[in-house]
């Protein structure tokens, strides 16, 4: 196939474009005017992008499959207001303008998948989470659900959309994993205030694979959870991944500390709870590779220690 990828420069979009190349596809990385790519991926190309304008470069013609993770970093510093307009922009904003990007093709492409994440359902305590499951009330939620009705403009195109809910993606080389180890380097790691808040999460190749699975299940479409089937709370977390990192897990972090250094982020991305289940990929027939916690964890911070 030919595939686009935007946010190809990404955690998740950098394993998936070596993957989709290894496996012989053709990968052209969407590349906005100032960002600069590694290179050197076999079978990969850049293929100029700009969402402001929405003009793509001639090369994205024929592409069987687009794969949109554009989308600046949630975790990267206060969520003032001009920071919510960039977060809002590089999600809702571009995505609008790739469908009426792709809209202006001739041959369309058959499949869309584009990023969503489990933000999508706020703040719901013990409540077990599934695609049925309605929006939640805060800034991701409202940010999730405009960010997924532009992808699904797309539909009208006679593409099949799969709307990807990642939840918190472990990985060795970035993504949310190398900040949670930091403290318990230190000895001074724990849970954080509570502990009983539900933490979703799924693997970095796990993503990959469920990306790849999408991409050819042609009865896939709608709304999938991208989370391991059991989630976990963040006491049971902290504890695995101080196990893991040979180190104590006795320093509670209140939750007064985390709103005063980190404002609402903190109650949106480390207080919330959040206990989702792959529903849709159970039903479909989706095996997961990676679905304990305690195994992922072992093996992504070994030689970290």
């Amino acid at each position: 196939m030919k595939i686009l990828v935007s946010g190809a420069t990404g955690l998740v979009g950098t394993a998936l474009v070596g993957a989709l190349a290894i496996d012989g596809h053709t990968v052209c990385r969407l590349v906005r005017p100032q960002t600069k790519t590694a290179g050197g991926t076999h079978g990969a190309f850049d293929v100029a992008w700009n969402p402001e304008t929405g003009e793509l470069g001639g090369a994205a013609v024929g592409a069987d499959a687009v794969v949109n993770l554009a989308g600046a970093s949630i975790a990267d510093g206060r969520w003032t207001e001009s920071r919510k307009r960039t977060l809002r922009t590089s999600r809702v904003d571009a995505t609008r303008a790739l469908v009426a990007a792709l809209g202006k093709m001739n041959a369309k492409p058959t499949v869309l998948i584009s990023a969503s994440a489990i933000g999508f359902y706020g703040n719901r305590g013990d409540e077990v989470l599934t695609e049925a499951s309605v929006p939640g009330s805060d800034f991701l939620s409202d940010l999730a659900r405009d960010w997924e009705a532009e992808a699904l403009r797309a539909e009208a195109l006679r593409t099949r959309v799969v709307l990807p809910r990642f939840g918190i993606i472990l990985a060795k080389q970035g993504g949310a994993l190398p900040k949670m180890m930091l403290p318990f380097r230190f000895g001074a790691g724990g849970r954080i205030a509570s502990g009983k808040q539900w933490m979703s999460w799924v693997a970095l190749d796990e993503v990959v694979e469920i990306i790849k699975f999408a991409l050819n299940t042609r009865d896939l479409r709608g709304p999938v959870n991208v989370v391991a089937p059991e989630p976990a709370s963040n006491s049971e977390f902290t504890q695995a991944l101080a196990s893991a990192l040979h180190r104590p897990s006795f320093f509670p972090i209140p939750a007064l500390a985390l709103k005063l250094a980190i404002g609402e982020m903190a109650e949106a991305l480390l207080l919330s709870s959040q206990r989702v289940k792959p529903a849709v990929l159970a039903r479909i027939g989706y095996r997961f590779s990676r679905p304990l916690l305690e195994p992922v964890l072992q093996e992504l911070v070994a030689g970290h220690s």
